[in-house]
């Protein structure tokens, strides 16, 4: 949902935009008077989906944009009366790096997963516009799902640009901000930060966010290597706040599209070290820079790219870059201004169009 509000916030410069949906849990405020709350508690909703479209139907919109999975099932039924387009922000959780790149042998997903996959490749096709964050997802979804190239659109992610705060020295304190569940990789992490040689004596780790894993991270975290040197602070509301109070960002994932903590902390002006997942890579490629990247799962490749962050004499330098490559990508009127073409070119309106989501 924070991309909605930073979009539907960028929008509302040159557009007249409504938001239908839940309260978001961030940036509510941000959209008072142009919220309109309808909610969908679940794939089966008939009513919640009725009471949806018809409340999207009565504003008049010029073009629909179905901003998650959900969204996009129920809205597709508007199409016949109005241009529709849906962001695909990514595959279920158990899809494999592997799989999604269509590499040979590599695992396929369970029967109820493929099922999923196949609605969405449904759901694209009957769409005016898919927008992909990652290039790498467009792939995908044209050669696995076998989704039209003209049916799909690549426009970044956006969020919004904190005044940047690089590091002013080497990187000792490091944030990793995301759901404890496997595919975010944690347990890679503290593996390869336990390994000798890896974590400097004054470095720490601070872990932001919550799930099934935590128990058995927190034990992980309690060895004698990293023993009182990892602080798990659970969910929280002010991830970009704490991505400024820290030197660096880890994300070791084994499955990404685009995500927005790399972005948030490219604009922050934070080095990131990451797994070659999805888009990451494509994100870090910033002139000037060289990206430290690990492959999914190796947890020695990670802890030698680790030692070269921490080895870094002016990790400030990389940030400031990386600051200046969010503002090119990921700014809000950058995204704006790109979806407005996408929708203009839609709607076929004389004036800029009037979005809902």
């Amino acid at each position: 949902m924070d991309v909605t509000v930073a979009l539907a916030v960028a929008l509302a410069r040159d557009a007249e935009v409504r938001v239908f949906g839940p309260t978001p849990r961030r940036g509510a405020e941000r959209i008072d008077g142009r919220h309109e709350l309808v909610t969908v508690s679940r794939k089966g909703d008939l009513r919640g989906a009725r009471r949806l479209r018809a409340a999207v139907v009565a504003w008049r919109p010029h073009v629909v944009h179905a901003q998650d999975r959900r969204a996009g099932l129920v809205t597709a039924a508007l199409r016949r009366v109005v241009p529709v387009v849906h962001t695909y922000h990514g595959v279920p959780d158990d899809v494999a790096e592997p799989w999604l790149r269509g590499l040979p042998r590599a695992p396929a997903p369970r029967g109820y997963t493929r099922g999923v996959l196949a609605g969405d490749a449904v759901v694209a096709r009957l769409m005016s516009r898919t927008v992909v964050p990652a290039p790498a997802m467009a792939t995908f979804l044209r050669t696995r799902l076998r989704v039209p190239a003209h049916r799909l659109a690549h426009i970044d992610n956006c969020v919004d640009l904190p005044e940047p705060s690089p590091p002013a020295g080497p990187v000792r304190r490091l944030v990793f901000a995301g759901l404890l569940v496997e595919r975010k990789g944690l347990l890679d992490l503290l593996d390869a930060l336990a390994i000798p040689g890896t974590m400097p004596a004054d470095a720490t780790l601070t872990v932001i966010g919550d799930g099934p894993q935590r128990p058995v991270a927190e034990r992980a975290a309690r060895r004698d290597a990293l023993a009182g040197r990892v602080r798990f602070l659970g969910f929280r509301g002010d991830v970009p706040r704490l991505l400024r109070e820290h030197d660096a960002l880890v994300l070791p994932s084994v499955m990404e599209q685009q995500p927005l903590v790399v972005a948030e902390a490219m604009a922050a002006g934070k080095p990131v070290v990451a797994t070659d997942t999805g888009g990451v890579a494509d994100m870090l490629t910033v002139p000037g820079t060289a990206p430290l990247l690990a492959v999914p799962g190796d947890v020695a490749g990670l802890a030698v790219a680790l030692r070269a962050l921490f080895a870094d004499q002016d990790p400030g330098g990389t940030g400031r870059l990386l600051a200046d490559g969010a503002r090119r990508r990921f700014a809000p009127d950058v995204s704006a201004r790109r979806h407005l073409a996408l929708y203009d070119g839609l709607s076929g309106a004389a004036g800029p169009p009037a979005p809902g989501a």
